[in-house]
């Protein structure tokens, strides 16, 4: 090439940020997961039912390793919960979405699994504000396009009736209980 043209090719290129032309980041510096265990990760991402028992609970517990080591990245507490709600520990798996959510509320993938676990758990007030807020929180296409589908989703649990009132303490049936009493010995003074 003319090195005159090179020149002038070189003053016309912005002196900008070239951060999107530099290498990718290896996955080992996002997220602080072993390799067994991303493995086993990439497996229950492509089928959640391809995960034996033992597999399972052996992700899990190097999740919760990663967790101990590294508490405040929001995104292993998120895989965690994912990976909780997969091995059916849905308590568990509240608790670490949740704190997923506490420690980055600005995440797309917190709110948006935390919307998920709500819906399959059938409180959709929770799952809808959740999935709302995920909505809000995308980036690109792909994102809002998995936020809409949940909320439809969603949308179509209230309308067939599917929808649940919600978690409520148990000290709550008995508050019912007492209702039904009272109102069954106010029934038996009335004809007595």
């Amino acid at each position: 090439m003319n090195p005159e043209r090179a020149q002038d090719s070189e003053s016309m290129e912005p002196a900008g940020d070239t951060g999107a032309l530099a290498p990718p980041v290896p996955a080992a510096a996002l997220v602080p997961v072993p390799e067994a265990a991303r493995e086993l990760l990439l497996r229950m991402f492509a089928d959640p039912y391809a995960l034996e028992q033992g597999e399972r609970s052996e992700l899990v517990e190097q999740l919760r390793e990663s967790v101990s080591r590294h508490p405040e990245v929001s995104a292993l507490r998120v895989l965690l919960g994912m990976a909780l709600c997969v091995n059916l520990d849905v308590h568990e798996a509240l608790e670490e979405l949740g704190e997923g959510v506490r420690l980055a509320p600005d995440s797309f993938i917190a709110h948006l699994k935390m919307g998920e676990l709500w819906m399959r758990l059938r409180v959709c007030k929770k799952a809808e504000e959740h999935t709302r807020k995920a909505a809000s929180l995308a980036r690109n296409p792909g994102q809002v396009e998995l936020a809409r589908r949940q909320a439809a989703a969603i949308r179509k649990m209230v309308r067939e009736g599917i929808e649940r009132g919600g978690y409520q303490s148990p000290f709550a049936v008995l508050g019912r209980l007492r209702r039904l009493w009272r109102q069954r010995r106010a029934l038996a003074i009335a004809d007595g």
